[in-house]
């Protein structure tokens, strides 16, 4: 796997994701930097799930999935928009497609900004969800990268 590296302005790795980017509050996706995406890759998934919801849930929460970036991208503004950008955007656990923001029911949550380069892009509907974008990009991961947040109630 490339040396594929995904960073946000908004927080350090391991850092508090700030409050705005919460389900509750503004509830807009933090900006994102992608860099070393290896030659191959066509596109890019992006998965923000929430490990730790499931002792709260029974789950891991789903709360953004985006396929079908294109290749050349570096950046992903705050307040994406990926249908305007030619991507597209699934369904998270809130039964809502797009962006569905941090809202641990409990205690501090870790969240996971996983990305993929692929060297495909996925043929897959706005009604698909976390499992049937890694389906349909199973042989096609060229590189990963993951970023890590942490946002508290």
């Amino acid at each position: 796997m490339a040396d594929l590296q995904l960073t946000s302005p908004a927080f350090e790795d391991g850092a508090t994701i700030p409050e705005r980017y919460g389900y509750t509050e503004d509830n807009v996706n933090p900006p994102l930097e992608i860099a070393g995406a290896p030659d191959s890759t066509e596109s890019f998934l992006i998965v923000v799930d929430d490990p730790d919801a499931r002792e709260a849930t029974g789950q891991i929460w789903d709360h953004w999935v985006v396929w079908n970036i294109d290749g050349d991208t570096e950046s992903i503004p705050e307040d994406w928009d990926p249908e305007g950008a030619g991507a597209v955007a699934g369904e998270n656990d809130y039964g809502e497609t797009g962006w569905g923001g941090p809202n641990p029911p409990d205690r501090e949550h870790t969240y996971r900004f996983l990305l993929y380069a692929l060297d495909d892009r996925l043929d897959l509907s706005a009604a698909a969800t976390k499992d049937d974008a890694y389906d349909a990009a199973e042989g096609c991961v060229v590189g990963k990268a993951q970023l890590e947040g942490t946002y508290a109630p």
